[in-house]
């Protein structure tokens, strides 16, 4: 099991070198259509991980999620007002 994971987005020229990245990592989502794959790395080994996949010639461009690092508490978001209502308050 993987501690610390970050996500990759690998663009490939083909579908059918998608078996060889599942040594990188686990494979999270294929698109058929565009031609990409989102996979889980270890976070410590991101950039060794990076440029190994640069390097094979069926990997267009590689680039890194920024979820980790981004804000997910929001302050300004209105409070619902179905939440807000009691309902044992007509008990």
């Amino acid at each position: 099991m993987i501690g610390n994971r970050v996500g990759l987005a690998v663009w490939i020229q083909s579908l059918k070198h998608v078996k060889q990245l599942r040594r990188f990592g686990n494979i999270h989502y294929v698109s058929r259509k565009m031609k990409y794959v989102v996979l889980y790395c270890d976070g410590e080994k991101v950039e060794q991980t990076m440029e190994k996949l640069e390097s094979y010639h069926f990997v267009k461009r590689v680039s890194m999620s920024m979820r980790p690092w981004l804000n997910t508490e929001f302050q300004n978001s209105k409070p619902d007002k179905a939440k807000e209502y009691d309902y044992k308050m007509g008990l």
